[in-house]
């Protein structure tokens, strides 16, 4: 049987549009508002570059979404949440015992030019 020839592209994006964002000021802050936010479902943030963030991306199953990213290399983020986090760790646990995991995405090229977007911004 012969093995059939397949072709692999990369492609990644060439624009993400966040539509909001909002700084906590402590990695806590960010956990406490993922476990509020998560509405039932278990809460997870992403870390890479020294930022810890959580980003709600706006679905592609919607028409002209889907379209953009696909003619456009376009994703839209409706929200991002993030605080700076030098040092990742696997947890976050706040004082009121919460506990939130980490997931290192560090190896991500474009989550790691989107951190590097959010430190520039400016923080106050």
């Amino acid at each position: 049987m012969a093995v059939r020839e397949l072709l692999v592209t990369y492609a990644p994006y060439k624009q993400i549009i966040i539509f909001e964002k909002t700084f906590f000021s402590t990695s806590e802050d960010l956990a406490r508002f993922v476990t509020l936010a998560a509405a039932g479902r278990a809460p997870v943030l992403q870390w890479a570059n020294g930022v810890a963030f959580l980003h709600v991306p706006l679905p592609a199953s919607i028409t002209n979404v889907a379209k953009d990213l696909i003619e456009n290399g376009k994703q839209y983020w409706l929200f991002v949440g993030y605080a700076l986090m030098p040092t990742y760790a696997k947890l976050i646990e706040t004082r009121e015992k919460l506990i939130v995991p980490v997931i290192d995405v560090s190896s991500n090229e474009t989550l790691n030019q989107v951190t590097n977007w959010l430190k520039e911004q400016k923080i106050v």
